[in-house]
């Protein structure tokens, strides 16, 4: 008898990948590949990977620092000191925050590393960490990765995720270390209030708990009120340690520039450890952050323009083929319920079908915690035509399951 191979999964050979379960996107990431190779047409929602061109002067700084030798050779693990002063001209213009760029910020490749090697250098085997349910993965996964323990607390809102929080520090043992705060929220879109964050501080200190603030989207907003930074409120510094990107604020996700900034202490242990992993950013990537943070912004308000106009032509479209999904204030998603007729498929089966039956692919709820089941994820990253013609095979499928639409 022929001997078949038995696949299996070689990463769980070992210690700290068990403690990862299975990643929900690839599942949905393999089924988009096999379509695509089969000839079929995605529009993709699923990824938060921005289409929009960086803008030129940006590019303009990367080739000429490119052309000089030395800015060749390995840069700065901390980031270069001009991109550090940068990021704190920007936050004394943007939230009159006044950071120290030699104590109080440290450049990283992108938001997400960041957090990741945070977790690594405050984080002991068994440590407790609070974290909003649904998040982004790295919000969970980074602390696992690091030997902690995550306490997901439901977020259907600021306010109620505040209120569990003050739950689960009282009926967690051991006593939590951290608390994590994603706002606008990736993948909700929710935004949050100046007075949240004075309640979260005022929280933390009741409790002495370390604040991660995960700001990325700061700048993609739709309202008049720009998001507040944690930073601004009084005697959130000593505790808190704020992350940022240029990723979706300038359309330079492939360059892997963020930031992290507040209390000198995290920031600190944060260098530390990326002192012995990486030596930081190419350097002519970090002139070219630097052109962007003190160059012009009405790029930055195109940006917002755009994604503004695709929201509303995404919730117009789908709702009018049936599928009614709320308005983000803030990010470049939108947070979808399962359209009605299809709560009973869970949201990775929902996401395979869509991509089968509809060309579209999207992210499922579940893939950022239990609390994600019953929604996806629709990232703003097709163009206004693309949009509507996903609507209409969107619209095409759900009258499988809705009779009701097949005389629209």
């Amino acid at each position: 008898m022929e001997n078949i191979p038995v696949c299996r999964d070689l990463s769980m050979e070992f210690h700290r990948t068990k403690r990862l379960p299975p990643y929900v996107f690839e599942e949905v990431n393999r089924l988009k590949a096999k379509l695509r190779s089969n000839g079929a047409d995605i529009i993709d929602f699923g990824m938060g990977n921005p289409d929009l061109p960086t803008p030129q002067h940006i590019l303009d700084k990367l080739k000429e620092t490119a052309e000089a030798p030395r800015t060749n050779r390995y840069s700065a693990s901390r980031g270069i000191p001009g991109l550090r002063k940068a990021h704190s001209r920007y936050y004394e213009r943007r939230f009159g925050v006044k950071l120290d760029p030699d104590t109080e910020t440290i450049v990283t490749l992108g938001s997400k590393e960041g957090f990741a090697n945070l977790a690594q250098a405050i984080t002991a085997p068994g440590d407790v960490i609070l974290a909003p349910s649904p998040s982004y993965p790295i919000h969970t996964f980074g602390f696992l990765i690091a030997g902690g323990t995550i306490r997901h607390v439901e977020a259907p809102s600021p306010e109620e995720y505040l209120r569990g929080l003050e739950h689960a520090v009282n009926h967690t043992v051991p006593k939590p270390i951290a608390v994590v705060i994603c706002y606008p929220s990736n993948p909700t879109a929710q935004t949050a209030s100046l007075e949240f964050y004075e309640d979260v501080v005022e929280f933390a200190q009741k409790h002495d708990l370390l604040i991660l603030s995960d700001l990325a989207y700061s700048e993609i907003y739709f309202g008049d009120e720009p998001s507040p930074s944690m930073l601004q409120v009084e005697g959130a510094r000593e505790r808190t340690i704020e992350f940022t990107s240029m990723s979706k604020t300038y359309s330079m996700a492939g360059f892997r520039v963020g930031f992290a900034a507040g209390s000198e202490r995290l920031v600190a242990a944060l260098a530390r450890v990326k002192s012995y992993l990486d030596y930081g950013a190419y350097t002519p990537v970090q002139v070219a952050a630097c052109a962007a943070l003190d160059g012009p912004q009405d790029c930055v308000e195109e940006t917002c323009a755009i994604y503004k106009h695709r929201r509303d032509v995404l919730v117009e479209s789908f709702a009018r083929v049936g599928w009614d999904i709320p308005s983000p204030e803030a990010s470049m998603f939108a947070w979808a319920p399962l359209p009605k007729g299809f709560e009973d498929m869970g949201s990775l089966a929902f996401s395979k079908a869509l991509m089968e039956h509809a060309g579209v692919a999207v992210a499922p709820g579940i893939g950022f915690g239990e609390h994600g089941e019953g929604y996806v994820r629709l990232a703003l990253v097709e163009n206004e035509q693309r949009i509507r013609q996903a609507a209409r095979g969107v619209g095409e499928y759900l009258k499988t399951r809705q009779p009701q639409l097949r005389a629209v």
